[in-house]
């Protein structure tokens, strides 16, 4: 069973699961709506994507109407040319935008040589040019680059220069070995390669925006003497803080019990099991557990967490911040797991933005 967990855990990015199907597409008050499977997601206040089977994506805003099976939701946007018709098979996403062009934002590709190989990443300036100081945006687990983008239009609106990243096996950036993850250990020297290359093309300062396990990485990086006086403050979105825990909650939902989780630590944690699993490395859990190294934090984070995520329990993030008050400022949303942004857009910009402009304000006195 623990080898199963950890398999399935560490597992190469798989393709989008259509488990939602278009019931009707109507006009309500003038704007086109669509009716899906009623489910605890399709129920979500907020803004959402909804991507098809057979191609494009419709990005979905207010519930306009419910009954017992389905919910319709106002459609606000969608591709060009997309065949919207009852029938088709959908896939739910709280990932908004497709690529920086989507999200109105001008990228240019560049490549960050990483220990993996060649690595793309986005840069993007703000509209009044280069910045010194930056912005790096780590995806998380089986997520592409582009969910951070949700992240990058608040550091472009405060003045921050952006480097969105990829990593070994997130199916954009280099394939290592048998195409798993480490859950941070090895992906993190990657985004190391990031910050220097920030640091090579003018950042003097850096904040770091992670999601998920993009947030485990981000604490390492912070907790780094090479980045001493350089990496400033983290931005924290549903961050993985305690793997024991993530892989425990995971347990429960996909219906075992929470603790067939401890099944799975000797395969992670042990070198040789590792391998057996598929992983070139072992995963050092004391130097993923945010909570483990509390007393170690030395530069302030803004946690955005969702009471309903199902994925990474808040409460190890509640717990962080009553250890460490000093430092870390926990914001919740009524959301699952990296769907803060989708349930209150207006809000998380908000707790973003003075985040990231509090850094902007440090770093001119340097």
């Amino acid at each position: 069973m623990g080898f199963v967990i950890a398999r399935r855990l560490t597992a190469p990015p798989g393709g989008r699961v259509y488990d939602l199907m278009v019931h009707d597409v109507i006009r309500h008050g003038g704007q086109v709506a669509v009716a899906l499977n009623r489910t605890p997601r399709t129920q979500a206040p907020g803004l959402y994507n909804l991507w098809l089977e057979d191609g494009g994506w419709v990005r979905l805003g207010a519930i306009v109407d419910e009954w017992s099976t389905t919910v319709t939701r106002a459609v606000v946007g969608m591709t060009p040319d997309t065949e919207l018709r009852p029938g088709v098979r959908a896939s739910w996403s709280g990932i908004f935008y497709r690529d920086p062009a989507d999200a109105g934002l001008d990228a240019l590709d560049v490549v960050v040589e990483t220990p993996a190989g060649s690595a793309p990443a986005w840069l993007i300036h703000p509209s009044d040019g280069p910045s010194d100081h930056w912005a790096i945006h780590i995806h998380g687990l089986g997520s592409p680059r582009a969910g951070t983008l949700r992240g990058v239009l608040v550091a472009a609106d405060v003045g921050l220069t952006s480097l969105v990243v990829s990593y070994r096996n997130d199916g954009e950036g280099p394939r290592v070995g048998s195409g798993r993850s480490t859950l941070g250990a090895t992906e993190t020297d990657d985004v190391r390669a990031a910050v220097r290359f920030a640091l090579s093309h003018g950042a003097r300062r850096v904040v770091l925006f992670g999601w998920s396990m993009g947030a485990a990485i981000a604490l390492q990086l912070a907790a780094d003497p090479e980045f001493d006086g350089v990496i400033e403050r983290l931005i924290l979105d549903s961050p993985v803080l305690d793997w024991a825990a993530t892989v425990a909650a995971n347990c429960r939902r996909a219906g075992l019990p929470f603790w067939f989780g401890v099944f799975a630590r000797p395969w992670l944690q042990n070198r040789l099991l590792a391998r057996l699993v598929g992983i070139e490395v072992a995963v050092p859990p004391r130097s993923f557990s945010g909570v483990a190294r509390a007393e170690e934090l030395a530069i302030p984070l803004v946690i955005l967490h969702g009471l309903e995520d199902s994925s990474v329990p808040h409460a190890v993030a509640r717990r962080l911040a009553k250890l460490r008050p000093d430092l870390v400022q926990l914001e919740t949303f009524a959301s699952d797991h990296t769907m803060t942004w989708n349930s209150d857009p207006d809000r998380w910009q908000v707790v973003a933005s003075k985040a990231a402009e509090i850094h902007q304000r440090r770093s001119r006195r340097y």
